[in-house]
């Protein structure tokens, strides 16, 4: 069974105000993109995103994604000029080794990162749901089987721009059974720090872990990394620059609370020199950024290091979400998935049946690939209103 068709479709979709948020001085952000102070990454006032739609010759349709935040017609761009001419012919029932013929076209160009790398994570998803399609089987079950049907996640985020008003949004999901959170902060160790406290006072129960966003120096991070352990927190996510691997060293040396990284590492080698160097105790890879079969190697060199993986999500869709969930359920030291509310919620536009979420948990579906059933008439107009 061939391949015989590669479509992507580049979607830009309304965002709520409650993902969108507020700027530090109560404003709206404006159109476009922009720069959220005080993170420095580029940010859209919509959810963008690349799907990418294979197609077998017998009709059978695999669905993938990217994380792709902005610009997502770049990573499209280079599935539509770079991989669909080889992906188009490959036998549809084997996406490890589509995804490895794949991972060699720009190699030696050093595009095994970036946009090329975003790209080949939505096809590499594609490749599982479709041969799980075609198979009858899951994805999970295509990696090997389920250690859980049921993934434990956190809620992450708490969309207000103050801390009274995060500390009431805290104890809504505690009321609702969340028993886990993570805040979006970066602010400076005193205000994060009560943030964080302002949260244990309205919801005592729930667990807290911290996503500084990069934003500190190694002296600060050691300040909050204290402050959250003296506070019994989780973990602190992205504390440090993303590409200093040895500030990260010493900060997992010499702190208590577990350091967490991974949403800004694309493969297994970028990996093994963060765990080899001990940089970090929680790796959190994101499948749409990685792929399916990179995300199980990646999994693989963690285990050999005793390092857990808790699966990143972003802003991706119901496609990346299922992908997420399938390689949690089959990832055997899984502390959590992350939820993203909103994202969950717009992404449930291009479903035809809703995902089966809970705030402490998601449920793996039975269903063949992936399990979700994409609204092709729903991702076609979107894609034209984009």
């Amino acid at each position: 069974m061939r391949i015989t068709a590669v479509e992507t479709f580049v979607l830009k979709l309304p965002a709520e105000e409650a993902y969108l948020g507020r700027l530090t001085d109560g404003s709206a952000p404006s159109a476009g993109y922009q720069v959220r102070e005080p993170w420095r990454s580029l940010y859209s006032d919509r959810y963008e995103t690349l799907l990418v739609r294979l197609t077998a010759e017998d009709g059978t349709t695999g669905w993938g994604e990217a994380l792709a935040p902005v610009a997502p017609e770049v990573p499209a761009a280079i599935v539509d000029l770079l991989l669909a001419p080889v992906l188009r012919g490959a036998d549809a029932r084997a996406p490890r080794p589509a995804w490895s013929r794949l991972r060699d076209l720009m190699r030696e160009r050093g595009h095994l990162v970036g946009h090329q790398a975003d790209a080949l994570a939505a096809v590499d998803i594609a490749l599982w749901d479709l041969a799980g399609k075609l198979t009858g089987r899951t994805v999970a079950e295509l990696l090997g089987g389920a250690f859980r049907t049921r993934v434990p996640t956190y809620v992450s985020g708490l969309p207000k721009p103050d801390d009274e008003g995060r500390a009431e949004l805290a104890r809504e999901w505690a009321a609702r059974g969340a028993t886990s959170v993570k805040l979006h902060l970066g602010h400076g160790v005193a205000a994060d720090l009560a943030t964080v406290d302002a949260i244990l006072a309205a919801a005592p129960e729930l667990r807290i872990a911290v996503d500084a966003h990069w934003a500190y120096s190694i002296d600060e991070a050691l300040r909050l990394a204290d402050g959250l352990d003296e506070r019994d927190c989780w973990f602190l996510e992205a504390p440090l620059a993303p590409e200093d691997v040895t500030a990260h060293a010493e900060l997992v040396a010499r702190a208590s609370i577990p350091v967490a990284v991974g949403e800004a590492l694309r493969n297994r080698f970028e990996f093994a020199q963060w765990v080899t160097a001990r940089a970090l105790r929680i790796a959190q890879p994101d499948v749409a950024r990685t792929g399916i079969t990179e995300a199980m190697a990646i999994a693989e060199v963690c285990a050999a290091h005793h390092v857990p993986v808790a699966p990143h999500h972003s802003v991706g869709l119901g496609v990346a979400v299922a992908a997420g969930l399938h390689v949690s359920a089959a990832v055997e030291d899984l502390p959590a998935f992350e939820y993203q509310p909103t994202s969950v919620r717009v992404g449930e536009r291009i479903l035809a049946r809703q995902l089966a979420v809970e705030p402490s948990a998601m449920s793996l579906s039975t269903g063949p690939g992936l399990g979700v059933e994409v609204d092709a008439e729903a991702v076609a107009a979107l894609a034209k209103e984009s």
